[in-house]
């Protein structure tokens, strides 16, 4: 198999596995079951990832794209932060790593860690930097990075592991935005 065949295999393989993992959870899913759908042997599965624990941690792995929500001033943050969550959440759920470890965090303690080492990483310290940055004091910065980042998580979880339809994306945007901004103006 060349490199390019492998590497194409190796993404349908995690293409099939978060499907699985964010439909059924990670206590459900079976390695053959994966195998079975991407058209590979369970052989290769444990190959390529080293079983079902390696392949569950290579499609939970992923970035939140909202850097570009922090180039502006602070009185648009919110506005530039819900164009970029609702751009995330339009995506087909079923591919979506982060929805993986959410719906995995209930019933696996190391996914619990992995989400929350994510978030911090990918989405709370960014934020904390953007609000220090905007003349925000230490304390001040913190507490209104962790009140947009709880909020964030309470509708992610609401939309995503509850399966609740939050609206129409437009509308679903403005009220993110408005919220968001009424957060970080410590409102």
């Amino acid at each position: 198999m060349s490199s390019r065949d492998a590497a194409a295999t190796r993404q349908r393989i995690l293409e099939h596995a978060r499907r699985q993992f964010a439909r059924h959870g990670y206590g459900a899913v079976a390695v053959k079951g994966v195998a079975d759908a991407a058209g590979v042997s369970p052989n290769l599965i444990t190959r390529y990832f080293g079983g079902k624990e390696g392949l569950f941690l290579a499609a939970t792995r992923v970035e939140i794209p909202v850097s570009d929500s922090f180039d502006g001033d602070l009185s648009t943050l919110g506005a530039r932060l819900a164009a970029s969550i609702v751009r995330r959440w339009s995506g087909p759920p079923g591919e979506d790593p982060l929805l993986v470890l959410q719906r995995a965090s209930g019933e696996r303690p190391e996914a619990a860690e992995a989400l929350a080492a994510f978030l911090d990483a990918q989405s709370l310290q960014p934020l904390l930097r953007h609000l220090r940055a905007s003349g925000l004091d230490e304390t001040e910065a913190r507490d209104r990075a962790a009140a947009i980042d709880a909020f964030v998580l309470g509708v992610s979880t609401r939309r995503r592991v509850l399966r609740s339809a939050l609206g129409d994306p437009a509308e679903l945007e403005a009220w993110l935005g408005a919220t968001i901004q009424r957060l970080a103006d410590g409102g």
